[in-house]
């Protein structure tokens, strides 16, 4: 699944992707291969974009960038950009999530089979979602604290997304009227000082996050435009303090490479298997269009949801799913139905997609020739149809699987094993024609 490329958020690769030996003579290499493993058990997250950009209804913040005018296309919010930039940065008199329940989003979460939630703690706009000393531009209520709460007393792991752009901030932007690009307006070897202001900014920030809110399992960094030569960040100095505070989490400074992308995160696509990372990765696929709230949004269907996570999962990546929570602080119906529909799926099929691990790429190209979707754990395969009417059959010696024993049973059912005819071939019953993309499980020697 790729979706449409012609949006500008959507970031690509600066350097060559790091390999899992680039980091083995790093000192945090020992609790990194723990916390990958950990990683790579979850499977399913969320991603939520919630911020002032709800309150308008559009894509994000990136409308205030003057040189991002797709985000203002096919219609800007405001006709001109001075009424924009006024009227958007106002609405942090008007944004009162007044019926916020975390508790009640980990409840969906929860029943939906979500194992982590990355929150937006502050976007590119610079309005944080938490409280900061560092800054006046935030909510009235913690709400990342109140989040990060309701997650971990539900089990579900917690994930701070963090800009490291801040429009607001006026050592990134003047607010001098004059039109901007997403990255600084300055050049930094004219300015230092200024500079170094904003980096002592960005540090203490990041030195909130991980010392005030729990464990974190990942501090998601977003604008991948900041820290390049143009804009260094000097993460170096500042990500190992922060892994003193919190050594479970994983540092995912998306698209930069390096020592500080822990993991990759592959946005609103599912790699082809000859290109997918060799790192542990993550897609990034929205529920809807739009990552942030729009009122109207186009909802995906869950069929091509659970396809979606069967072609991540058998691949070897996690996914994460993008919700945008309204303005009043509730989720949208829509997704909150998608979510419940996805629960229903993975009570009855998630033996087979969380704590697996990648088949060799022959063996998954052999049972996309049946039409399957496949994953594995020690002790057996797992196969999920991937038509909305899986096949009749079922060949287990053209699946080319090493060790396996012909007992082929339906993952969620007490029934008993399917009958296995002659050269190994399952006669699959009419009854599955019936269940959206129902797994198989093969028992494994």
């Amino acid at each position: 699944m790729t979706e449409e490329t012609s949006r500008g958020d959507i970031e690509s690769t600066k350097e060559k992707e790091w390999t899992a030996a680039d980091f083995s003579q790093l000192p945090e290499h020992a609790q990194l291969e723990k916390n990958w493993t950990w990683f790579q058990n979850q499977k399913i997250g969320v991603l939520l974009h919630w911020g002032l950009y709800a309150q308008a209804g559009i894509i994000e913040s990136w409308e205030l960038s003057d040189a991002d005018r797709w985000a203002r296309q096919p219609k800007a919010w405001r006709p001109n950009m001075t009424q924009l930039k006024q009227d958007y940065w106002g609405l942090a008199q008007q944004f009162a999530p007044t019926h916020y329940d975390p508790a009640a989003w980990a409840a969906v979460f929860k029943n939906a089979g979500i194992r982590y939630a990355i929150f937006t703690t502050k976007h590119h706009d610079g309005f944080n979602m938490y409280h900061t000393q560092y800054s006046d531009y935030h909510a009235d209520a913690d709400l990342f604290g109140a989040f990060a709460q309701a997650m971990t007393q539900a089990g579900i792991g917690v994930g701070a997304y963090y800009s490291k752009a801040d429009w607001h901030h006026p050592d990134y932007w003047r607010p001098d009227g004059t039109p901007k690009n997403r990255g600084i307006d300055f050049d930094r070897h004219q300015d230092p000082e200024r500079w170094q202001r904003y980096v002592t900014f960005v540090h203490h920030q990041l030195t909130e996050l991980a010392a005030n809110y729990g464990p974190l399992r990942m501090l998601w960094l977003d604008a991948g435009w900041v820290g390049d030569a143009r804009e260094p960040l000097a993460l170096d100095q500042i990500i190992p303090a922060l892994w003193q505070k919190q050594p479970q989490m994983l540092a995912v400074d998306r698209t930069m490479g390096g020592r500080f992308e822990q993991y990759v995160t592959p946005e609103r696509q599912v790699p082809d298997i000859q290109n997918r990372p060799v790192l542990p990765w993550e897609s990034n696929i929205p529920l809807a269009n739009n990552w942030g709230y729009t009122p109207g949004d186009t909802y995906k269907s869950i069929g091509e949801i659970i396809r979606t996570i069967l072609q991540v999962v058998t691949l070897g990546g996690n996914i994460v799913l993008g919700v945008g929570p309204k303005p009043d602080g509730t989720l949208p119906a829509p997704a909150s139905r998608l979510l419940h529909q996805l629960g229903g799926w993975l009570a009855l099929n998630g033996q087979g997609i969380y704590n697996t691990r990648p088949v060799a790429a022959a063996a998954i190209a052999a049972a996309r020739r049946q039409g399957y979707a496949i994953t594995q754990d020690d002790r057996a395969y797992y196969l999920f149809p991937l038509a909305s009417v899986p096949p009749q059959t079922l060949d287990l010696h053209a699946l080319h699987l090493p060790d396996t024993q012909p007992i082929v049973t339906r993952l969620g059912w007490q029934g008993q094993p399917f009958p296995v005819k002659a050269q190994h071939v399952v006669r699959l019953p009419g009854s599955l024609r019936q269940s959206l993309h129902p797994g198989l499980r093969i028992a494994k020697v």
